[in-house]
């Protein structure tokens, strides 16, 4: 029986230009823009290497999804961790980091089962810890959380920013300003401010 076919070692400095190589094609070009030459070349290495590291175009691809999720949770667990976090995590969702990248993946993963088991997993895991977070944020603020569900919250707050995010990635903008201000009188209501918070 063959043994299975070593890869190149995971800190390796090639292995990371290809991943940022990779993400950089498809913000730039899309997902079907990407191929071992194109990746290769924007990264200024050998087209052979990207096989070297990644035992197929799925698993740079994977590879690529991961790491963009955990910078997103870190991002989040920053945001849960501020004084007003609802304020936080909103500011940090309607920003345009990842919004183009996000679509690309959502596109490919139409074709791409592990890709789509993969997304799926990480929303999953990205909404348990907000639910989590609202759940003593609410309930801290005296909200009811029957009436308010944490998770109604996060999926909410969620939704909307991606509606906001990749619409404005193609331009479009209609609602937007009436969408914005529904949800910060909404977390306003949620949040009121803190002492710090109004002296800043």
């Amino acid at each position: 029986m063959a043994s299975a076919r070593k890869l190149g070692a995971q800190n390796s400095k090639t292995r990371d230009a290809l991943i940022k190589a990779t993400t950089q094609v498809m913000i730039d070009e899309g997902y079907a823009a990407v191929t071992t030459r194109r990746v290769a070349a924007e990264a200024g290495v050998n087209p052979a290497l990207v096989y070297y590291y990644f035992a197929t175009m799925d698993e740079l691809f994977l590879e690529v999804f991961r790491r963009g999720a955990e910078a997103n949770l870190e991002r989040q667990r920053q945001s849960l961790s501020a004084e007003r976090p609802l304020h936080a995590l909103w500011e940090v969702s309607t920003g345009p980091f990842g919004a183009k990248l996000l679509m690309e993946f959502m596109a490919l993963a139409n074709h791409r089962k592990d890709i789509r088991v993969e997304i799926a997993r990480y929303i999953e895991r990205f909404r348990e810890i907000q639910q989590a977070a609202f759940t003593f944020l609410l309930r801290a603020q005296g909200v009811n959380v029957d009436d308010m569900p944490p998770v109604l919250l996060s999926i909410m707050l969620g939704s909307f920013a991606s509606i906001l995010v990749n619409e404005q990635t193609l331009g479009i903008e209609l609602g937007h300003a009436e969408l914005t201000a529904f949800v910060e009188r909404l977390i306003a209501g949620l949040e009121p401010p803190t002492p710090n918070s109004e002296r800043t």
